[in-house]
């Protein structure tokens, strides 16, 4: 059975773009992940945080074919954001920060046709994810993004500031580190030292994890565990979701005050302590 190639196009996506001599140095010290690792064909997922440690926003980076460039894969709605923050310690830096116009696509199963002529990239997070596609215009005939994003959360995989909470959710709360979003080996960047303590003391007491329920409340719903808050809702579509949960309440059934059912997942792909579990 050969595999169909799903293209969907995501409108709430913008693209930014570094140039300048300093693009790459100026950007290493600023996001979670390797710069140096974006290449034609190769990308990879960072995120910019605050100087304690905190998610502000995320984005998929790729290098420019032509060599003079960073494209920058974001949120529209944060997209300046991003650019007045990164802007911020500019300095004497030699770079500009533009926004682009592309489109940005996702494909998943088949090998995508356009591949080779668009600017691209299988997505660095999972294999099962996909390719990340960068094109001038909105390919015609490709999906509504609901179908993209049901394609994401059958995966477990966060998207941006629907499952992350500005200021507060730490990198390895989202996952980054299972979804090769954080360079451990790089060196310092804004954010490093609480990432790496976190990491290296074991400090995680939540998850964002995927669930599962007939009526999935909106983003924000306390989920409750024996009358107690165990976790909050994220992103969810047609009985699936995201939800940051308290790894102590990782195998129950939690419920919310409606007395909705939601089931707790652990992706294959995230591995979880089994021992010395936190408590409340």
């Amino acid at each position: 059975m050969v595999d169909t190639t799903h293209l969907a196009h995501l409108p709430d996506r913008a693209v930014l773009a570094l140039s300048g001599l300093d693009r790459h140095s100026f950007l290493q010290g600023l996001v979670s992940n390797d710069v140096t690792e974006a290449t034609p064909g190769h990308a990879i997922w960072a995120a910019l945080l605050t100087a304690q440690g905190r998610w502000v926003a995320d984005f998929f980076l790729f290098a420019d074919p032509d060599g003079a460039r960073l494209l920058l894969d974001c949120e529209a709605a944060q997209a300046d954001m991003i650019r007045q923050r990164l802007l911020r310690y500019r300095l004497r830096s030699d770079i500009s920060i533009d926004e682009t116009g592309f489109a940005v696509h996702a494909a998943w199963g088949a090998v995508p046709p356009m591949i080779d002529s668009a600017i691209g990239a299988p997505d660095p997070r999972l294999a099962e994810a996909g390719w990340r596609l960068l094109l001038p215009r909105p390919a015609e005939g490709a999906a509504d993004h609901a179908a993209y994003d049901a394609h994401r959360l059958a995966l477990g995989l966060p998207d941006g500031s629907r499952d992350c909470e500005d200021g507060k959710t730490l990198l390895l709360e989202a996952n980054f580190e299972a979804l090769n979003g954080i360079s451990w080996t790089k060196g310092c960047y804004m954010g490093q030292e609480l990432t790496a303590r976190t990491r290296y003391r074991g400090l995680v007491k939540r998850k964002l994890l995927p669930v599962t329920g007939a009526a999935l409340p909106p983003p924000g719903t306390p989920l409750l565990q024996a009358g107690k808050e165990a976790g909050h809702m994220a992103s969810s579509r047609d009985g699936r979701g995201l939800a940051m949960v308290r790894l102590a309440h990782r195998s129950d059934e939690l419920t919310t005050e409606g007395g909705h059912s939601v089931q707790v997942h652990i992706p294959d792909w995230l591995t979880l302590p089994e021992a010395d579990t936190p408590k409340d």
